[in-house]
């Protein structure tokens, strides 16, 4: 499977760093985006773009000629509240349905999903643990997966939290009180590590599989915020014992690492690399 043309639908705080990647790395690159400010800024770094909407139908003039590549990263991040429930799997039917009117072969699909699938089951959960909406506590993320492996070329990555650079979880819970969640452990993944690893499925592609996307550290929480508040001078939450143990999940990441032979920039989310 030679992949030189690669789409990037949602080229947002993940999607841009992915392009310009891709870009140094020699691929020709489409990127898509809702606003239309930042058209001139991906034509100025070489990225062909495109103002395109999921309303969840398709919106746009361009959606062919989009589409019509050699791998496909959908990064669209679910729509929850008002637009209900299935607003995201409608998303990305349209976009699978949008594909195969192309008339052009499939191109090689990678669907960029949540860990926020799995229940909290108080142990280590692997890929397995969820395969149908029914086992998972957001069935639309499963049925959105499911569609994706529908269209039979695929690769679905499941992604912990995203952090890195300015998103630093300290900063968001600066001086909070009696927090009751500081033991659960973190699945966390770096913005450099996902560009790594979607860039390294661009090399060798995995069609059919699903992967969790997250370090291999699990740190707990409260030991992530209290070293983000020291370093960068935050004040420190405090934290309170609940009077029950609080629900956890520690996402594997180990078919991934044994299938691509991936090494993570950063394994351990306490040494994750930021910029305030």
């Amino acid at each position: 499977m030679k992949i030189e043309t690669v789409s990037i639908l949602g080229c947002g705080w993940l999607g841009f760093p992915l392009a310009e990647r891709l870009l140094d790395s020699g691929y020709g690159v489409k990127g898509s985006t809702t606003s239309k400010e930042k058209l001139p800024i991906f034509w100025k770094r070489g990225l062909k773009p495109y103002e395109l909407h999921l309303t969840p139908g398709l919106e746009g003039d361009d959606w062919t000629d989009f589409l019509t590549t050699d791998a496909l990263i959908i990064n669209v991040p679910p729509k929850a509240g008002q637009q209900g429930d299935d607003f995201h799997p409608q998303q990305i039917r349209a976009v699978a349905y949008a594909l195969r009117q192309t008339g052009a072969k499939l191109p090689y699909t990678i669907y960029v999903s949540s860990t926020s699938i799995y229940p909290d089951l108080n142990r280590e959960v692997v890929e397995d643990d969820v395969v149908t909406p029914d086992q998972s506590i957001s069935p639309a993320f499963v049925e959105a997966e499911q569609t994706v492996l529908g269209l039979g070329n695929s690769t679905i990555l499941r992604f912990g939290g995203l952090l890195g650079y300015n998103r630093i979880p300290g900063r968001y819970v600066a001086g909070k009180q009696g927090l009751t969640t500081g033991s659960i452990p973190v699945n966390y993944i770096h913005r450099d590590d996902g560009v790594g690893i979607i860039t390294a499925l661009l090399s060798n592609p995995q069609p059919g599989q699903t992967f969790n996307v997250v370090a291999p550290g699990h740190p707990t929480r409260q030991a992530v915020y209290r070293k983000n508040c020291a370093d960068f001078g935050y004040e420190t939450p405090t934290f309170t014992e609940p009077s029950e143990p609080a629900p956890f999940k520690i996402v594997s990441p180990e078919k991934l690492i044994r299938t691509i032979d991936y090494t993570f920039q950063y394994a351990d989310p306490l040494e994750f690399y930021y910029t305030p």
